[in-house]
């Protein structure tokens, strides 16, 4: 990722392929009258297209945190690791219960990734003393 907004123009790019995915589970699920996907549903929404969108837009607004390593490594975390959360929730709540380790690790790697975020907004959202 070299120049300034690349990072932000990836996750606004990726948000909109996770709005995709939701929007057309939502009317699978409302075509089919079959709702048991609705967590996978919400993650798809919340974690992907919300969550991916405001990264996006707060990396935009703040160029300069794009550029720091924790930056990088929330994008490199989150980015497969939620995709990864996804696909084993998607299969756990089809019925593969065997996946509930891994979706764990997944889960962990998402929540380390809103970690280096969260420390990236607030390195960059303080007042210069």
């Amino acid at each position: 990722m070299n120049n300034t907004n690349n990072m932000s123009n990836w996750f606004l790019r990726l948000a909109v392929l996770y709005l995709i995915a939701g929007v057309s589970l939502g009317l699978f699920m409302a075509a089919s009258h079959d709702h048991s996907m609705y967590p996978a549903h919400a993650h798809l929404n919340l974690l992907g297209w919300v969550s991916l969108s405001l990264f996006g837009l707060f990396y935009r607004a703040f160029p300069k945190a794009a550029q720091t390593g924790l930056a990088k490594a929330h994008f490199w975390i989150y980015v497969p690791s939620h995709f990864v959360q996804m696909v084993l929730l998607t299969l756990l709540f089809r019925g593969y219960a065997a996946v509930e380790p891994a979706l764990g690790v997944a889960s962990s790697l998402v929540g380390v990734a809103i970690l280096c975020f969260s420390f990236t907004v607030w390195n960059s959202t303080r007042r210069a003393d």
